[in-house]
């Protein structure tokens, strides 16, 4: 079966974004195509060769690329050219890029402080604007008063430090929250257009698995959270979800 649209996935790892990736394509779920952004070409090759294993049927590129404004725009471009990805139109793009920062507070430098608001803040404006574009190319763009259907999703994987910020955390938890409150301006401005905007916190560590721990609820399994962001991404703008805060059961919150 041909894919019936495209997916873009940054920040494609062995866990979570494995299992993103094979619900996405798989033809009996989301049957999109994926392409899988990552900083290393290895890593991304390794990743590919499970994937196509696992789903022979799926579509899996690999494009290797940081977050840096002129890289994320060159990877955009490359997909557009590519191939495999001929004739389809994005349907979904997921920024789900790790970050962490600890350090006190009177240790830090105004360098080490500002240098993840650069990477993954600054990234996820860069991938989002990239996205948008591709939509609005792909779709046009009408709004829905005009009769426009939806576009598509831009889902950013966000973490509890983006609503509230532990000791030792002031660079993490400023980076966390920009991204957040990017979600929250473009979910406004970019609704009426068709574009649908959410932002999934993510509390708990996610395992690419199905054993004891996912089917006990202590570790959040890969694939479900590749089940929510197909669903969100098959949202109707009759309701549009914006925020979600995924934990397995044992987590405490």
């Amino acid at each position: 079966m041909a894919p019936s649209g495209l997916a873009i996935l940054i920040g494609a790892g062995p866990a979570t974004g494995a299992g993103i990736a094979r619900i996405l394509a798989h033809p009996s779920h989301g049957n999109l195509a994926v392409a899988l952004l990552a900083r290393r070409q290895d890593a991304l090759s390794d990743l590919v060769k499970d994937l196509r294993s696992q789903t022979p049927e799926g579509v899996f590129e690999t494009f290797a690329t940081d977050t840096s404004p002129d890289k994320l725009r060159k990877a955009f471009a490359d997909i557009k050219s590519h191939q495999s990805f001929k004739d389809l139109k994005l349907r979904l793009a997921i920024y789900s890029i790790k970050n962490s920062s600890k350090k006190p507070f009177m240790e830090e430098t105004f360098e080490g402080y500002m240098q993840p608001l650069e990477t993954y803040a600054g990234g996820a404006m860069v991938f989002a604007q990239e996205s948008i574009k591709r939509f609005f190319a792909d779709h046009g763009e009408k709004t829905l008063a005009e009769g426009a259907e939806k576009k598509g999703t831009i889902i950013f994987t966000g973490t509890l430090g983006a609503l509230r910020a532990n000791a030792e955390f002031a660079s993490y938890g400023a980076s966390r929250a920009s991204v957040r409150q990017l979600a929250q301006a473009l979910a406004r401005e970019m609704s009426v257009k068709g574009v649908h905007v959410a932002h999934a916190v993510a509390n708990g560590r996610i395992t690419d698995a199905d054993n004891d721990d996912t089917k006990s609820g202590k570790h959040i399994a890969a694939e479900a959270v590749g089940k929510t962001y197909l669903w969100l991404a098959e949202q109707h703008p009759t309701l549009w979800t914006h925020e979600l805060d995924l934990r397995p059961a044992q987590e405490k919150f």
